[in-house]
């Protein structure tokens, strides 16, 4: 632990619910950080540790523990930097209309402070985002880049509308990042003339405008690099298996898929000189074994696929990591990325508004589409959750199973969850008022950055083991030789334990319900 000063420090308004509180009590917690200095000693590890908890932390600096009290059996934490995993590619959130529609109704100097808490070094440092290509349901309204039916050679095709909210977006976050920005493209359905139903939600693209499709690619990453935005990635389609036509959609069987990649889109892509990183699928993790077995066992899709991207809507409290270790074992060499996932079915909550609460996060209240909508056979899959521990697991035990890359949706809407035009209402990290100019800075905001901040692109996940059930870590090490570990308390007490790598061994203290970052330095 490095002890920088012993001495009261100014109170500051962070605006976030806790915060007063939290101040109030700083100059005890400075003089617990100075009383622990002497818990330093030889064969132990120099660290920060930052903690978010239940009780109203918020990533804030804290003691490492040397309590006599907790010296009976701590629970027993082993890093091993020999065992190196898979790299890290980026960590972050969405840029919708929605979120730059809703970050546009409070006053400028509170969006510039939102996205610099997002993408600035001080902040989140989110490095990888997600883009829609046209409409989806958190847009305003519907939309299509080529309106103009029959329009095969796209002599009108136009991403215009994106100069509203998306363009700025994009571009103010982009200059707010400090430490990697790549973009994720999906679209959630081809222009409604190029689908068999000639409407935005719902349909198939029909076969005579594959060729079309793949063209209206190449046009919207030509049009994005004039505007001086590169497209890193894309998928070719966003839940490919639909959404009951409820908003923008589009489904592709795998074998359609394969023929569109093969076909299609990696042609073009390649005749135009486009060469954005491929990745597969783009829906829930419980079908993409089947997924990823069709398509990158075909020769042409596999010719232009560099990796696999997933959601978590299939299950609120299981990540799946056997679909991911063994996605992982198969193909190997294919990057996975989880694309999407959030707290969604907001509209259908029980209790309107009660994620403006700090300790909603931590109650097992929320509920999702699956809640309410699944049949009868897959209900145990989606019980109320803690929204908390849905975001903390999911990025912890999936990066600790192979995943390369974490994307949030929404990085921010307003007190309702939208704007959306779908009626489909959604959480995201941050809320926002624009008739209050207010900024709600959720718990799920710190739950992802305790990762985003500390594990950098270019990072490398190291094998952990814990003595015993009850907390969950994930270790890293980024491309300074720092190591970093994030620690979860999911369980209702503080739990003593001990942290040990090449040797050394420090005791800590994790708060009940608390995660925890432990930057290491040598």
């Amino acid at each position: 632990m490095r002890i920088h000063a012993c001495r009261p420090a100014r109170a500051r308004d962070t605006g976030l619910p806790g915060a007063a509180n939290y101040y109030r009590l700083l100059p005890a917690v400075l003089a617990g950080l100075c009383a622990q200095a002497a818990c330093l000693g030889a064969g132990q590890m120099e660290l920060t540790v930052y903690e978010t908890n239940r009780a109203g932390l918020r990533m804030e600096a804290v003691p490492v523990s040397c309590d006599p009290q907790d010296a009976g059996n701590p629970v027993r934490i082993r890093i091993d930097p020999e065992d190196r995993r898979q790299e890290i590619l980026g960590i972050g959130g969405a840029l919708t209309e929605s979120s730059g529609y809703a970050l546009g109704q409070i006053e400028a100097a509170k969006r510039r402070e939102v996205l610099e808490r997002y993408f600035g070094s001080e902040g989140a440092g989110y490095s990888m985002v997600r883009v829609p290509v046209a409409s989806c349901d958190f847009s305003t309204g519907s939309y299509t880049y080529a309106p103009v039916a029959g329009d095969t050679e796209l002599e009108h095709f136009s991403i215009e509308r994106d100069r509203r909210w998306v363009l700025p977006l994009i571009e103010d976050a982009r200059a707010a990042s400090t430490g990697g920005f790549r973009i994720l493209a999906s679209p959630w359905t081809a222009p409604p003339w190029m689908k068999d139903n000639n409407a935005y939600f719902g349909g198939r693209l029909k076969p005579e405008h594959y060729g079309t499709f793949a063209d209206y690619w190449v046009r919207y990453l030509r049009a994005y690099q004039r505007e001086g935005i590169d497209i890193w990635g894309i998928t070719p389609l966003n839940e490919p298996l639909g959404n009951g036509s409820q908003w923008e959609s589009m489904e592709f069987s795998p074998k359609e898929m394969a023929q569109f990649i093969g076909d299609n889109l990696g042609p073009a892509l390649e005749e135009a000189g486009l060469d954005p990183e491929l990745y597969i699928f783009d829906q829930n993790r419980d079908e993409v074994i089947e997924w990823a077995e069709l398509l990158l066992h075909d020769e042409k899709v596999r010719k232009y696929s560099d990796g696999v991207a997933v959601h978590w809507y299939s299950h609120t409290t299981d990540p799946l990591p056997g679909v991911l270790d063994e996605l992982r074992e198969r193909f190997a060499g294919f990057p996975v990325i989880h694309s999407e996932g959030c707290i969604d079915a907001m509209g259908n909550d029980e209790a309107h508004r009660s994620w403006l609460e700090d300790d909603w996060y931590w109650r097992a209240e929320a509920t999702d589409w699956g809640y309410y909508f699944a049949p009868e056979d897959k209900k145990q899959d989606h019980p109320k959750y803690r929204p908390f521990y849905r975001y903390t697991r999911d990025i912890l035990v999936g990066l600790n199973h192979g995943m390369a890359g974490w994307i949030d949706w929404n990085i921010v809407l307003d007190f309702d969850g939208g704007p959306n035009h779908a009626d489909n209402f959604c959480g995201a990290p941050v809320l926002v008022d624009g008739e209050t100019n207010s900024v709600y800075y959720t718990p799920l905001y710190y739950a992802v950055a305790h990762f985003s901040r500390f594990i950098r692109p270019g990072s490398v996940v190291l094998g952990s083991e814990v003595s015993q059930e009850g907390l969950l870590c994930l270790a890293a090490e980024n491309p300074d030789g720092s190591r970093v570990a994030v620690v979860f308390n999911p369980t209702g007490e503080p739990v003593p334990y001990t942290l040990s790598m090449d040797g050394k061994v420090n005791r800590l203290k994790i708060s009940a319900q608390g995660l925890q970052t432990i930057v290491m330095k040598f």
